[in-house]
């Protein structure tokens, strides 16, 4: 019973946590050092202590910091079922992706020569590969995705995952005219490069503006911010470091 309502689709991440409060994961854990913990119930556990049921991954709808892993959690030792949820943007902290990696005591869906997304409510199709050893990717058919998309209709912004493998992550992200990605910087080299569009790029005391044709990269843990000019589409290339 359990199994069959856990593969239903609750919505977005906020509605599944909701969703799943309801059949009875009402715990929220936290990682601390190398356990999971419930505040709520003052326990920890370690990994040998519970099951990861369930992982749902949702692609941001905004800009790479918005993607989310919610991980579905019970212990029969301890009688106790909740979620953790996991940011793995290119703002999310290295250390705490590295411990949740440690975490998982379930086998990856997908193996490590290819890779396929998950189907979300947003995105109904699923299984688009993300990660393969030669891996050939129609710009102007996502790009043509994302318009078409209820999110970018509704809001000032939308984006897709393209690639992502241990050491590289490739968005598509689009933003309408005005639309902002808040001053932030990640852990590893990027690029952009326009494709449609128009966007000023700032990095530190340093600005540019990239049209059509034009790319930068930018050394890791520099703040950055980007205000699209126009309505305005363009690859995000990370690079993450190796430690």
């Amino acid at each position: 019973m359990s199994e069959d309502l856990l593969n239903e689709s609750f919505g977005t991440l906020s509605e599944t946590i909701n969703g799943l409060i309801k059949i009875g994961y009402i715990h929220d854990f936290n990682i601390q050092e190398e356990c999971i913990v419930c505040h709520q119930t003052n326990v920890k556990l370690s990994p040998s202590e519970f099951h990861i049921e369930k992982v749902y991954r949702f692609e941001g709808e905004s800009n790479p910091d918005d993607q989310s892993i919610l991980y579905v959690i019970s212990s029969p030792k301890f009688n106790i079922k909740g979620t953790l949820v996991n940011g793995y943007g290119i703002s999310s902290d290295e250390a705490t992706a590295k411990v949740i990696e440690k975490l998982q005591t379930h086998p990856v869906p997908a193996s490590p020569e290819s890779k396929s997304n998950e189907a979300t409510p947003l995105r109904p199709e699923g299984d688009r590969v993300i990660d393969a050893p030669l891996l050939e990717m129609n710009l102007d058919g996502f790009i043509t995705q994302i318009k078409n998309e209820v999110t970018w209709k509704e809001s000032d912004r939308n984006s897709l995952t393209i690639f992502k493998s241990k050491t590289m992550r490739i968005v598509l992200m689009g933003l309408h005219e005005n639309a902002e990605l808040k001053p932030h910087k990640a852990n590893g080299v990027i690029s952009v490069q326009v494709l449609e569009g128009k966007i000023n790029f700032s990095a530190e005391e340093q600005s540019c503006i990239l049209e059509k044709g034009k790319m930068i990269a930018l050394h890791e843990n520099i703040v950055h911010s980007v205000t699209a000019l126009k309505d305005s589409f363009f690859l995000l290339t990370l690079s993450m470091n190796a430690k």
